[in-house]
């Protein structure tokens, strides 16, 4: 469960991290970088697939400026795996939303906590 988010903090079941984060259901990677830091290609998603998720959840940060990737969209439609782009605090009320509701989805969250 994400307690807390504010640009560049995020405390997740009461330990802090301070770096972009995935948040899967039994880990979390608090060590995520991407190719290029404000975008997301499908080869900074690969951790993630392999995890065969149903849904993953993207934080593009505080003020969004993390970019999707047309390519990435297209793919994870192509594979079946649902999408939820939002600016980070959205992203992580999301991400309670579903770790609530616990209806068996397999989710991940991935999380960039600046810009």
């Amino acid at each position: 469960m994400i307690e807390s988010y504010s640009f560049g903090q995020i405390i997740i079941d009461g330990k802090k991290y301070n770096s972009d984060l995935i948040i899967y259901k039994d880990h979390i990677n608090s060590n995520w970088w991407r190719k290029e830091g404000h975008n997301l290609y499908i080869e900074d998603v690969q951790e993630i697939l392999n995890e065969k998720p149903e849904i993953i959840i993207v934080g593009t940060g505080c003020y969004g400026l993390m970019k999707i990737s047309t390519d990435l969209v297209k793919y994870l439609e192509s594979i079946g795996i649902d999408l939820v782009i939002k600016k980070t605090k959205d992203a992580c009320d999301e991400y309670n939303k579903f770790h609530k509701d616990k209806k068996g989805k397999k989710i991940v969250a991935a999380l960039h906590l600046t810009c």
